[in-house]
């Protein structure tokens, strides 16, 4: 078996017990599975979730030896508008109620994107609410909410990363690391130091991550591929997450499904030559 697994709706958006068999023809051991995203034959809208649906969804990739890693629940955290702020909340509380029956130990999100630079307080502000009532539900059921940070979002570097875990210390609080989502075109020619940088200030708090690669473009824009396919410093990124965290999930993302067998290789092949290095 590999040891990386897929962003499931790369396969395509299907009935989840045919999503099921397709990541197990692919050899994929493990999938981050968005709802919304990857299945179309059951409404898992807020409200809908329930141990039962989420045990048959579980069951189904289970009966192919695929399980899923991590629950992706993309919902912003930062909305000023109450009721939309409200019903991503109580959505993601859903998914932590039933991460376990669906065999999943991690429900994942970015953080949301500021829309108005000049209220960045109140968005911080909507954060630090939305994180104070989600990591109460995720020890509640014992789940761990995984952070991941993005470009444009409100976590969107290794030191508003770190500032935020600094504030929520608790065990039930980590981070999908995605080492491209890091990097802009101001920092791009730094990404050793960012990586670095994001391994030092939170490598023990890391529960999954995610492999993709960049490309510089002649533009200076950056522009995403599959993993293998760019310029990411692997090497290094593979050797800080073997040290820091062996044996974690790895799942691809950026990747068409055309190339889905050389990226994994490519992870494959990177992951065990750090570990030999060890």
């Amino acid at each position: 078996m590999m040891s990386v697994g897929i962003l499931a709706h790369l396969l395509g958006k299907q009935p989840y017990k045919e999503l099921a068999r397709k990541v197990a023809e692919y050899g994929f051991p493990y999938v981050q599975l968005a709802l919304s995203k990857a299945i179309t034959d059951v409404d898992c809208s807020l409200g809908k979730l329930s141990p039962g649906l989420a045990s048959e969804i579980g069951g189904a990739f289970a009966e192919h030896q695929v399980r899923i890693a991590v629950l992706g629940c993309y919902a912003s955290l930062v909305e000023l508008d109450d009721d939309v702020y409200r019903h991503n909340i109580d959505r993601f509380k859903e998914h932590l109620r039933c991460a376990r029956h669906f065999g999943a130990p991690i429900v994942a999100t970015e953080v949301g994107k500021p829309e108005d630079s000049a209220r960045l307080p109140q968005y911080w502000e909507r954060l630090h609410h939305a994180l104070e009532e989600l990591v109460e539900e995720a020890e509640r059921w014992g789940v761990t909410i995984g952070l991941e940070a993005a470009q444009g979002h409100l976590i969107d570097s290794p030191d508003t990363m770190a500032a935020t875990l600094e504030r929520f210390p608790s065990s039930c609080v980590g981070v999908v690391i995605d080492p491209c989502n890091l990097l802009n075109a101001s920092n791009y020619e730094r990404q050793d130091e960012v990586i670095q940088s994001a391994f030092k200030q939170f490598g023990s708090r890391i529960v999954s991550a995610h492999a993709k690669d960049l490309i510089l473009r002649s533009d200076g824009e950056l522009k995403e591929t599959a993993a293998g396919l760019g310029e990411l410093h692997y090497p290094l990124f593979w050797e800080l997450l073997e040290q820091h965290k062996p044996h974690g999930f790895v799942t691809l993302e950026g990747v068409r499904e055309e190339q889905c067998a050389a990226a994994a290789q490519f992870v494959f092949e990177g992951r065990t030559a750090a570990r030999s290095s060890r």
